[in-house]
């Protein structure tokens, strides 16, 4: 009888290669094959301890799934920068860099007068070649008044037809661009 007890149980036990798919309280197919009386004790689920399949600690750690990603980009200085000189190589001034007095001549400009001095819009004719070449009349020069100065002095703003701005105060022997 132990014998008989012994195979059952060793027919019973899930194969290392196959997961036992049958339900441990309802008789197996070999149990019921060989003719034997239903007396005869199943083996109860609770009498027997399935193999551990997972352990509490992770035996390996997960691996971090590499996602392809561009850098962010940061902003820099550069990336608003203004150019120190035009297209020609002169030098930028910022509107509010300029002496009162140029400002006050170029708000005279942009509201066509009344200028204070006769010469005021006369053609500027570029002797000089300081200011990129351009066909005569294409420059107008305005007086920017010198405080103390007996005549109008050395500081001009000259004009460009498509709204350039320069600004001297050395009488054309170095120009400016006015940015606004």
């Amino acid at each position: 009888m132990i014998i008989l007890i012994g195979l059952i149980w060793f027919n019973n036990q899930p194969s290392s290669n196959q997961p036992n798919t049958s339900p441990t309280n309802a008789p197996t197919l070999e149990s019921s094959s060989r003719g034997l009386p239903s007396s005869t004790p199943q083996r109860q689920q609770a009498t027997t301890r399935p193999r551990p399949t997972a352990t509490a600690k992770p035996t390996t750690r997960p691996r971090q799934t590499a996602v392809p990603s561009k850098p962010t980009p940061r902003p820099t200085a550069q990336a608003t920068r203004i150019p120190e000189r035009d297209s020609a190589g002169l030098r930028y001034v910022a509107f509010g860099d300029l002496p009162i007095q140029a400002q006050e001549t170029i708000e005279l400009i942009e509201q066509d007068g009344p200028f204070p001095y006769s010469k005021d819009g006369a053609i500027f004719s570029n002797r000089e070649q300081i200011l990129p070449s351009k066909p005569r009349g294409y420059y107008r020069e305005y007086t920017v008044e010198t405080p103390g100065s007996a005549d109008r002095g050395a500081r001009r703003i000259v004009t460009g037809d498509n709204g350039e701005l320069y600004y001297t105060d050395d009488h054309y022997a170095s120009f400016r661009r006015v940015r606004r």
